[in-house]
């Protein structure tokens, strides 16, 4: 076989690190890993216990992957593998809208309920309640108190309500004390969205409009 360096192996004080290129087919990355395990790198992986860590790159290897990483590597019966992990970046805090929390109950006049994500309330804000999220807010009940949607500034957060009777809304920098003609009485669900930097009032069914992708929840 070839050796085609979709593999680097390095020595570090806690043992050896594999590299593993995260660009090349998962079955000639296996290969590869016999053969340096069998063939080319025999005199550095002899030797007492060895510990190992393989660093998949941006690989989103599944189980099975992972399982036969390791079952390759402990072949070699002083290889003992500590991890196999992907470097996947990490999102900045607050910079993942979509981390979506479910919270079922009322939050009344001095309770405040904050999320780093959007936010899913089963249950009814009371005047005096506060809501505060970096994402979206989503009330299946009556918003009466505060809500503040995009806190660290995503201007695209919306605030949606069963029944929207707010004494506040705020998204992003944006505050508005809704006007009177929103007290619509209309039972449709309504949400609130900016506009220009001017905050607007829709029904639920023209969200679309605004995002043309279907909104997508991660829990």
């Amino acid at each position: 076989m070839t050796d085609k360096q979709h593999i680097t192996i390095k020595g570090v004080k806690e043992g050896l690190v594999f590299l593993l290129d995260d660009k090349c087919e998962f079955s000639a990355l296996l290969d590869e890993l016999q053969f340096k395990l069998e063939k080319s790198h025999q005199q550095l992986l002899t030797g007492p216990i060895v510990h190992v860590h393989v660093k998949l790159g941006a690989r989103q290897a599944s189980e099975e992957e992972k399982e036969s990483i390791k079952a390759a590597i402990r072949q070699r019966g002083n290889l003992l593998v500590q991890s196999v992990e992907s470097d996947v970046p990490q999102e900045p805090e607050g910079e993942n809208p979509h981390n979506l929390k479910v919270h079922t109950g009322i939050i009344r006049s001095g309770q405040t309920l904050e999320h780093n994500g959007s936010l899913l309330l089963m249950g009814d804000v009371n005047p005096g309640g506060t809501l505060l999220c970096t994402g979206d807010i989503y009330v299946l009940g009556a918003l009466r108190g505060l809500a503040h949607a995009g806190m660290q500034g995503r201007e695209e957060s919306i605030i949606a309500a069963s029944l929207m009777r707010p004494t506040q809304l705020r998204i992003g920098e944006v505050i508005s004390r809704p006007p009177d003609e929103w007290m619509s009485g209309d039972a449709a669900m309504e949400f609130a969205y900016l506009s220009e930097g001017v905050m607007k009032i829709d029904k639920m069914t023209q969200l679309h409009r605004l995002r043309i992708q279907p909104v997508v929840f991660k829990a």
